[in-house]
């Protein structure tokens, strides 16, 4: 009930009339009765956001957003991972002194990587204030860049569809966030952002939440950026009228204005300490966390998606 208050009331749009706003709506007036009467912290409750990726260090792409997200709005962002990061030890080299563990050796990997690789998502998940974590556990075999074959050969598609359906029911999340599935990005990324979508075209049209794809970009609005839908998937399609919106890692607050969020983003990579390459993404020149709207949330989307990056952005 406090989110439909900080909708109407702080970012003064009018939610997409679908059965679960009309619910919110009403009970408006007792909702702006009890408001007078809340604390501060419950008044200022924001909106609840559910992260799908594929892998344990994938959040970082959506870092300083989430941060502004749950440390000023006061929302909440859950995750829901769907590999249980195991493919991820080829770069360990330096963390081998760090564990204790020869991780660069596939077999020893395979037994104590999915652990570690938890532990250091849960880490950084702390910094940026993710509340909630669902490990799927589906293997992680590796890079490779065909989706259709990781759903059909590699994943357990009913188990990861029914998980997703059980926590999209029970989260009741106004935005999802996924990776954008551009041909070239890895295929358990592209396949969790099916999934997601997938998922969520299964709830009733009034409970569903809104679906955005979410890339680090060098510049706003993106300048060489062309994706449109990956071929096969129709539900990947992005509009191509509304949209991107953006928050930019650059930035500055504290004394001075002598801070950024590009901190944020570095202390979340840190925590990875078993993936080696991830250290030398720390503070790189894409500093803008950029969103599409997938076209099927529908334009009566767009104005709850801009009251979103309009209090993301004006946090003072």
């Amino acid at each position: 009930m406090t989110r439909c208050i900080k909708f109407i009331l702080r970012a003064r749009i009018y939610h997409r009339i679908t059965m679960k706003t009309c619910r919110y709506l009403g009970f408006l007036i007792l909702l702006l009765v009890a408001a007078s009467y809340m604390q501060p912290a419950q008044a200022q409750e924001g909106p609840s956001i559910l992260i799908i990726t594929a892998h344990p260090d994938d959040d970082a792409s959506f870092a300083a957003t989430i941060h502004r997200i749950t440390h000023n709005l006061g929302g909440t962002a859950d995750l829901a991972l769907i590999t249980n990061g195991a493919g991820g030890y080829r770069f360990s080299t330096f963390a081998e002194d760090i564990y204790g563990l020869e991780l660069t050796n596939p077999e020893i990997a395979k037994k104590h990587i999915p652990a570690i690789r938890k532990k250091e998502l849960m880490a950084g998940g702390s910094i940026i204030g993710l509340r909630d974590y669902t490990f799927i556990d589906q293997p992680d075999t590796g890079k490779t860049f065909d989706a259709d074959a990781v759903m059909d050969n590699e994943w357990d598609v009913e188990l990861v569809a029914r998980v997703l359906d059980r926590v999209l029911a029970d989260g009741d999340y106004d935005f999802v966030f996924t990776m954008v599935p551009v041909p070239s990005t890895h295929a358990h990324h592209k396949a969790a952002s099916i999934f997601a979508l997938e998922a969520v075209s299964r709830m009733a049209t009034a409970n569903r939440p809104i679906v955005l794809a979410g890339s680090s970009q060098s510049t706003f609005p993106p300048e060489s950026f062309t994706f449109r839908m990956l071929e096969g998937h129709p539900l990947t399609t992005l509009s191509d009228e509304h949209g991107p919106w953006g928050f930019n890692r650059n930035t500055k607050l504290g004394l001075d204005d002598r801070l950024n969020y590009n901190i944020i983003r570095n202390w979340l990579i840190a925590e990875h300490k078993s993936q080696g390459t991830m250290q030398t993404y720390m503070s790189l020149g894409e500093s803008w966390e950029t969103y599409w709207l997938y076209e099927m949330n529908g334009p009566e989307a767009v104005p709850t998606v801009q009251a979103l990056f309009d209090a993301v952005v004006d946090v003072k």
